[in-house]
């Protein structure tokens, strides 16, 4: 069953006229509106990873008017990012990807304020670093870090937006535990070590990172302004080559290891462990 939240922010004090101008396209809309925008402009949204998801998912959120944007990323830009990654360019080969996306997002919005987080997500810096944040938008492409951020939001209390693509396919949902399932409700534990090929080994189209990453900030934007029904107990899965949408109801699982009536997991763990020692039959997706 959709759920239909409260929003997640409160709004700034005011817009300039500058501000006026540029957003006046929202400003129309009558569910965003005002009170909308200023909700957005004093929102603190951070990105983990300004990769292919990464890309589409900031430079929407930047023209939005988010007001406060953290990027965490230490990896440099490749040449071969350059087939979907598209807020960098050929000139930012070799650069750090956190500072090219800065770039690229104040050139498409100087009004919005750009936090760079050039480290690795670790469970030693995850709290703190997510502690500043209204909302997480995941993008990232290994199953290590995606446990590691739904383990944090959860013991945080904040949701996030999470997108997966891999060849033609794409998926995205919302977790917030407060509300609803997480994604180890969905994905109780990880796949096998290879048995999942990531992006490098199995290819992706280029333009499905656009396709989830345009959803992610679809819903990020639903929940910060408090508008429509969130991917919230739901997970979208998209077929690039049939063009077809469909969702999977989620159950919250009384059980979950993080987020159930007695959860075992109450603080950060070694992820790189817990991805590397689980046996092919305990790989289970819990949807109905």
């Amino acid at each position: 069953m959709s759920v239909s939240l409260p929003p997640l922010v409160e709004p700034a004090a005011e817009l300039s006229v500058d501000e006026i101008r540029r957003y006046s396209r929202h400003l129309i809309i009558p569910d965003v509106g005002v009170a909308g925008q200023k909700r957005l402009k004093n929102a603190k949204v951070l990105v983990v990873g300004a990769g292919g998801l990464g890309s589409p998912a900031l430079m929407y959120l930047a023209a939005a008017g988010v007001g406060t944007l953290g990027i965490v990323e230490f990896d440099t830009v490749d040449e071969s990012n350059l087939q979907r990654q598209i807020i960098h360019g050929q000139s930012d080969i070799g650069r750090p990807k956190a500072e090219s996306a800065r770039d690229s997002i104040l050139e498409i919005n100087p009004y919005v304020t750009v936090n760079i987080h050039g480290e690795p997500l670790t469970r030693d810096n995850a709290m703190q670093i997510f502690a500043d944040y209204d909302l997480i938008v995941d993008g990232t492409d290994n199953f290590a870090t995606r446990y590691l951020v739904n383990d944090a939001a959860v013991l945080l209390g904040k949701p996030y937006v999470w997108g997966s693509i891999y060849r033609f396919d794409g998926q995205a949902s919302v977790f917030w535990a407060e509300y609803g399932p997480c994604y180890r409700c969905l994905y109780p534990e990880p796949p096998p070590p290879g048995m999942v090929p990531s992006c490098a080994e199995g290819g992706v189209l280029g333009v499905l990172c656009a396709s989830i990453g345009s959803i992610q900030v679809t819903e990020a934007i639903k929940l910060l302004a408090g508008i429509g029904e969130p991917l919230l107990g739901r997970l979208m899965v998209y077929d690039a080559l049939e063009m077809n949408y469909r969702t999977v109801k989620v159950r919250k699982d009384p059980n979950c290891a993080v987020c159930g009536e007695h959860p075992t997991v109450t603080e950060l763990i070694d992820y790189d462990d817990f991805c590397g020692h689980v046996r092919l039959d305990d790989h289970r997706r819990r949807a109905a």
